[in-house]
């Protein structure tokens, strides 16, 4: 059985270009980059060439980046860094959204029990933090806001530049967690506006264990991890040489082909999208349809069944109910809670998310297989 991969937005394959990049440094390059001998240097030089590959991507200086073992690592870097400078009795007051990933969410939740204080501000119907609503929530001892860049769920798109002008009049640090759409959509950090922004290296076609925090110069961190200073002093640990490599060559790919990719991924978002809707019709709902979405995602709730039993049905079909790091215990995404999506329609939720090496003729074969599965379903 030929497996259909439309779960992007989980995990991304390794480029054959991003192997081929780290292959070297497994076996030839294997010094440490902070060896000061031929092999050691290889390592380090390595490392900053990804670095530098990285902020081009970016739009930013190669110092302004500090390598992680992920997406996770980086946003708890960003909050804790921050918060942690002052002790809580001092004032300490975060802001993040009501469907920020959990990466973020339970940083926050840490950080409260420590006696911080953070407020969550909810989101629209469309899946949208209006800056209003940061504007609102914004108190004299805000220390930081921390709003993802695009939800990983139903891919909409934030507006990031209007809540980054709020945040800078009141001289406050604005945080994305851009996990989902570096690679995907243009993220110049100075077009976002943004002060820190996080990167996973597997939601790019990089390898897992490997992401990015790029840190805008002169904002001040607290180091979470400590030992002897690497990355210039926010983040100990030896590098791991080879992933990093294979991070900023996909940067370099992503930086090449964004515009191209972009478009033939919405176009096969939309051909999805149309085959079912032709089928369904109106009972079929499409998450976040009135806003921008990121155009590899497609949330849709099937009318009538469960999005779990669909799946089910569909053993050859590899796609979620929603992210694959919340709880599987939860019938209900926080995500669609939090845009105040109905019960039945959460239920009947599937995320479908495409990517470089997705075809048409994947499309349509994941149409009819959903489709038939769905009205088996309905059948029973």
């Amino acid at each position: 059985m030929r497996q259909l991969y439309l779960d992007y937005n989980a995990t991304t394959p390794i480029a054959p270009s991003v192997q081929e990049a780290m292959l070297p440094l497994l076996a030839e390059h294997f010094g440490n980059p902070s060896s000061n001998h031929v092999l050691g240097r290889a390592a380090a030089e390595a490392v900053e060439d990804a670095r530098g590959q990285l902020a081009i991507l970016l739009g930013c200086d190669p110092d302004e980046i500090v390598f992680t073992s992920g997406g996770t690592e980086s946003n708890n870097l960003a909050l804790k860094g921050v918060l942690l400078r002052e002790a809580p009795a001092a004032g300490g007051h975060l802001i993040i959204s009501a469907f920020e990933h959990p990466s973020v969410a339970a940083p926050a939740q840490f950080l409260e029990r420590l006696g911080y204080d953070v407020t969550i501000v909810g989101v629209t119907g469309q899946g949208l933090v209006q800056p209003a609503a940061i504007r609102a929530a914004i108190r004299p001892d805000t220390r930081l806001v921390s709003i993802m860049h695009a939800n990983n769920e139903v891919g909409t798109i934030q507006p990031l530049r209007q809540i980054a002008a709020i945040c800078h009049e009141h001289q406050i640090p604005l945080h994305t967690d851009a996990s989902q759409s570096v690679g995907k959509v243009r993220t110049l950090v100075d077009e976002l506006e943004v002060d820190l922004l996080s990167v996973a290296g597997h939601k790019m076609y990089a390898p897992k264990g490997v992401g990015a925090l790029y840190i805008r110069r002169g904002v001040e961190l607290e180091p979470t991890q400590h030992g002897a200073g690497h990355e210039a002093g926010l983040r100990a640990g030896t590098e791991n040489v080879a992933s990093i490599a294979g991070l900023g060559r996909a940067a370099t790919l992503a930086a090449k082909s964004l515009d191209q990719a972009h478009e033939r991924m919405a176009a096969l978002r939309d051909r999805l999208w149309q085959q079912l809707a032709a089928e369904i019709g109106n009972p079929l709902v499409l998450h976040g349809a009135l806003v921008q979405r990121l155009p590899n995602t497609l949330s849709v709730a099937f009318p009538g069944v469960s999005g779990q039993e669909l799946l089910a049905r569909i053993p050859e079909l590899c796609a979620s109910t929603g992210s694959a790091c919340h709880s599987t215990g939860r019938s209900i995404s926080p995500t669609l809670a939090a845009m105040g999506v109905s019960d039945e329609a959460a239920r009947g939720t599937v995320r479908l998310s495409v990517g470089w090496q997705t075809t048409e003729e994947d499309i349509d074969r994941a149409a009819s297989l959903l489709l038939g599965a769905w009205e088996g379903l309905r059948t029973q």
